[in-house]
């Protein structure tokens, strides 16, 4: 245990050397207040067009409305929209501001815009040459001549990432409110946020919608968009392993992420598609209620087929990790 204690703490301290998570705290740095202005600059003209918050809900659903009475608008977008308006209308009736301006409500709304594309990036920039790089510069085959066996070697690695992983998701949850609270308040935590939206076609099912405090939305989301971010880190680890190219391990990981993206607004042209990991990774949405992307997918369905990815892929690293001639 004490072998693999310091494995684990040598993985980390290498990660680290590299400064790439402090290349992406740079990033978040430059992204957030991006947005936030941006976000600022809505508020501000919402504030300016409408008396207060119902009327800028009922002008959202009347733009809506009439957006689905045209007939150059996709049925698939049409359904999404509707779905949209009967969500609208719920938090209109029970008088809930759905978007209240504040940093908590910011965090949120920026987790949920993130978890399918921009924190899988962050994600691939640290975990994508795990394996592969060391092969670059000979240190694996240094680390390997040493009295400790393969899969610990590996599994220290994976203990690294993970708390890489669990660092980037807190660090941007903790700068996105920091630096949105600024401009919109640090309150909001104990908003009430509906939850609980089932989607049947193009219609919402309210029967299990139930009020939760806003901290514990945040709670729940966070949770999620982990998951999301711990399959795409084991899924770089593995193609890590199998790939001696550091680019190629990178442009393999990047193309698979970006095409579930691209996957997700084509779902009627393969519907397949909802068993691929990159289509399942904003788990967030069914938390707010947000349509599928493919007809068939549920919460249940997008856990389940991320842990299969994830566990093959853990299967896949470690038996390859341990058999292969890595030396040569």
């Amino acid at each position: 245990m004490h072998k693999l204690l310091l494995l684990i703490e040598n993985e980390t301290l290498k990660m680290w050397k590299k400064r790439r998570f402090l290349v992406i705290v740079l990033v978040l740095l430059v992204i957030i207040p991006m947005f936030t202005y941006a976000q600022l600059t809505v508020a501000q003209n919402n504030k300016d067009k409408f008396a207060d918050w119902r009327n800028e809900v009922l002008q959202q659903i009347t733009d809506m409305q009439n957006r689905l009475s045209s007939n150059r608008i996709p049925e698939e977008w049409k359904k999404q929209q509707r779905i949209a308006v009967q969500q609208l209308q719920y938090y209109l009736d029970h008088d809930v501001n759905p978007s209240s301006p504040n940093g908590v409500t910011f965090t949120r709304e920026f987790m949920n815009n993130a978890v399918g594309l921009f924190i899988p990036l962050l994600v691939l920039t640290i975990g994508s040459d795990l394996v592969s790089g060391e092969r670059g510069t000979g240190t694996i085959k240094m680390l390997l001549t040493k009295p400790v066996r393969r899969w610990k070697v590996l599994f220290s690695k994976l203990a690294a990432l993970t708390l890489y992983v669990s660092l980037l998701v807190g660090v941007m949850v903790l700068l996105c409110y920091l630096i949105s609270g600024m401009f919109f308040g640090y309150g909001g935590w104990g908003l009430p946020i509906f939850t609980g939206f089932t989607i049947n076609g193009s219609e919402v099912d309210t029967s299990f919608v139930h009020v939760v405090p806003q901290w514990l939305y945040m709670l729940m989301q966070t949770g999620l968009v982990w998951l999301s971010a711990m399959t795409v880190a084991i899924l770089a680890l593995m193609v890590s392993v199998l790939v001696r190219s550091t680019a190629a391990s990178m442009v393999i990981m990047m193309a698979s992420v970006i095409a579930g993206t691209i996957l997700s607004s084509m779902s009627s042209s393969w519907e397949n598609a909802k068993y691929l990991f990159a289509v399942n990774l904003n788990l967030p949405a069914y938390l707010e209620g947000s349509p599928p992307p493919i007809e068939g997918m549920s919460f249940s369905f997008s856990l389940i087929v991320l842990a299969i990815w994830a566990i093959a892929g853990l299967i896949v690293s470690f038996s390859v990790f341990t058999k292969q001639d890595i030396l040569n």
